[in-house]
């Protein structure tokens, strides 16, 4: 009998490169931009690249590796949001043995490979969902009113404070609704419903003269 595959050998990078589009590429295009101005009550902006990857395993030997790579922990409590000092990395909770890890555009496979060999034996699962997911960035004193006529969730800071993270119903679809600090408001979205948020935010946000950030 030949020598078994080694089936735990992981390479995600690809060979071929394949040009980048943003979910929004074609909103981009087909809605615009109204840009921002002194008046605008509401800033959105989109950081399309960032890498998204699912955590699954236990919480101990994950928020170790975590540590030992990235130099932060998970959160300590469900429905928690940690952000590194640096503003780039973020830990988020999703059930109660998973956990959304967004790092900076360009640095997933890197992470993944590293988080990987810190694991070793463990028993985990890695999932890389950078292409099926994007990052848009709110901010602005009228950010809760749009959201408090866009999301099921009570959005009132007593129940939302800074460093929390929930999915939620928005509009007709899902997203991942954060708040990383008291400024800033930010949606997980899905490729595939980008575009339908991306038109309710700029319909919902013009009575505050929403504008965009590139």
């Amino acid at each position: 009998m030949s020598d078994a595959v080694k089936i735990s050998t992981f390479n995600s990078h690809p060979a071929v490169q394949v040009r980048r589009e943003s979910p929004l590429t074609l909103s981009y295009h087909n809605q615009g931009r109204p840009e921002a101005s002194e008046r605008s009550g509401v800033t959105l902006r989109e950081r399309p690249f960032c890498g998204h990857l699912i955590l699954r395993g236990g919480a101990i030997v994950l928020d170790q590796a975590l540590r030992d790579v990235l130099g932060i922990g998970l959160p300590g409590q469900p429905l928690g949001l940690v952000t590194h000092e640096s503003g780039e990395i973020s830990a988020q909770w999703l059930s109660p043995d998973e956990w959304l890890l967004i790092v900076p555009e360009g640095s997933e496979f890197e992470v993944e490979n590293r988080l990987r060999a810190a694991l070793g034996d463990a028993h985990f699962a890695i999932t890389n969902a950078s292409g099926g997911q994007t990052l848009l960035e709110l901010r602005g004193e009228k950010v809760r009113e749009l959201l408090m006529k866009s999301v099921v969730y009570d959005v009132h800071p007593d129940n939302f404070p800074v460093g929390k993270g929930v999915t939620t119903v928005f509009a007709k679809t899902t997203a991942i609704l954060r708040r990383p600090d008291n400024d800033c408001w930010e949606l997980v979205v899905r490729r595939s419903f980008a575009d339908y948020l991306w038109r309710w935010l700029l319909d919902a946000g013009e009575e505050y003269d929403i504008g965009i950030i590139p």
